[in-house]
């Protein structure tokens, strides 16, 4: 019988391809979406593909009710997502990222859900003692932002509280890059892509200090990964999302980047200390869940300057293309 799986954010960067990855296992999906940042185009896609969209806030109970009724499995993506974006508007990123995802849980508990996928990030891991050996997911917690606060207090909730019915699975994801349909181009590696890609000049601050990258695809195949897993697999556990070996420092994101455009100029902003530097290992979700990754930060910087070359994302500087003004 078919599950269905219900993506909050679903109109969104990861959200849009998490919806597709769900619609070809063969699930029903809903998503929930606000659509924040004007994704009309977005929202037409998915009712096309046969999603079931609900276009409502996550805090408003009415629209929670209808996205979560005839539910068996929740991802829950939504949120005021990333540190500029949550500095912008510190209490709306709390009534989002905490209050709403609160309700959204005890909702989906009361409503006999099995599963709930939390999109949760490795920035939780904040600025390790010792950046040179990568950091599991059971290695200390140290966020230093806003946005990594509300993620651990939510993890912390899922994990020692009891939500039976539900089973709740975190997944830390990297750094997030790639081409998608809701396009994005304030993320490190899509962002210095464009930049150099445009002939411009880029300012690069702490370049060598490190950060774990994902593909934006890889992230959503995570997600049906897990919920295709048998529940004593997942349910209650914490796994990192990426690759071992795809921990960069930005020195190296600009040396492929300038490898594959030769345009741009960059300039070094010297940084004694970031307040995140952070190696992370993700062999937890290879060796226990045989989840790899298909694609690397090489890859996706050539799949990212093709599609500036071909005009797909129309202006790449637009505001639509960001999470804040």
């Amino acid at each position: 019988m078919s599950r269905t799986a219900l993506v909050t954010g679903g109109a969104g960067y990861i959200g849009m391809e998490a919806c597709a990855e769900l619609a070809a296992s063969g699930r029903r999906v809903r998503a929930l979406d606000v659509l924040l940042h004007d994704q009309q185009e977005r929202a037409e896609e998915l009712r096309a593909r046969g999603v079931d969209l609900v276009v409502g806030d996550i805090r408003d109970v009415d629209a929670r009710a209808t996205a979560l009724d005839g539910v068996d499995e929740v991802v829950h993506l939504a949120a005021i997502v990333g540190d500029p974006a949550c500095a912008v508007d510190p209490d709306l990123s709390r009534e989002v990222n905490v209050e709403g995802a609160r309700q959204l849980v005890r909702d989906a508990r009361d409503r006999g859900v099995e599963r709930l996928v939390f999109a949760s990030t490795c920035s939780n891991y904040g600025r390790m003692a010792d950046p040179s050996v990568p950091i599991t997911e059971d290695g200390e917690l140290a966020p230093v932002s806003l946005y990594a606060e509300q993620k651990v207090g939510i993890e912390q909730a899922l994990l020692s509280e009891d939500w039976s019915p539900l089973e709740p699975t975190c997944l830390r994801f990297a750094t997030v890059y790639g081409v998608a349909p809701r396009m994005r181009f304030d993320l490190t590696v899509n962002e210095f892509a464009r930049d150099l890609w445009a002939g411009r000049h880029l300012e690069v601050f702490g370049e060598q200090f490190w950060r774990p990258y994902v593909h934006v695809r890889d992230a959503a195949r995570a997600v049906r990964h897990v919920l295709d897993q048998p529940l004593d697999k997942v349910s209650r556990r914490v796994f990192n999302v990426g690759r071992s070996g795809e921990n960069y420092r930005k020195l190296d994101l600009v040396e492929e980047i300038t490898k594959q455009t030769g345009h741009g100029t960059v300039g070094y902003v010297a940084r004694a200390e970031d307040p995140r530097d952070y190696k992370v290992s993700f062999d937890r979700i290879a060796a226990e869940l045989g989840y790899a990754t298909t694609m690397t930060v090489p890859d996706g910087i050539t799949e990212v300057i093709a599609g500036l070359e071909a005009g797909r994302f129309g202006d790449p500087f637009a505001r639509a293309h960001r999470n804040t003004d």
